[in-house]
């Protein structure tokens, strides 16, 4: 995955700290909508400076696209795929009616994000998802 990424600072001589803008669904046409308040909020990461970029410099990071789409799968995917399992088990296993098998359905949306929220601590204390500065944008 290739991204555009301002260098804030360096950590140290090889690595340093960057800022993507963050994205959205939508196509910022921010005069036509009444605002998603995402807009100006970058999100930081650390990556591996190898050109020895220098902060305020644009450059291109990359990461391993298979990583982040495991990612993507463990946010996303698993806590869909958990409501679904949880509102057929109340509707079929245990005979609930909509409305409790939707409640039993959010309990397990829930649990399902809890891979999520313990991928990101271990993430963090390991440098899992790596990022390097490729070039100068």
């Amino acid at each position: 995955m290739v991204q555009i990424a301002t260098v804030e600072r360096l950590l140290d001589h090889d690595r340093a700290e960057v800022s993507v803008p963050r994205k959205s669904a939508c196509a910022h046409d921010c005069s036509e909508c009444a605002g998603c308040g995402t807009t100006g909020y970058p999100v930081y990461a650390v990556a591996a400076n190898p050109i020895h970029a220098v902060p305020g410099d644009k450059v291109v990071i990359e990461s391993s696209t298979k990583k982040v789409m495991g990612v993507v799968a463990l946010v996303y995917v698993l806590p869909f795929v958990c409501f679904f399992l949880g509102y057929a088990l109340g509707a079929a296993v245990f005979h609930l009616g909509d409305m409790a098998s939707g409640v039993v359905g959010a309990v397990f949306f829930a649990l399902g994000l809890i891979p999520a929220f313990l991928y990101n601590r271990y993430a963090k204390k390991s440098g899992t998802l790596e990022y390097h500065i490729v070039r100068l944008f």
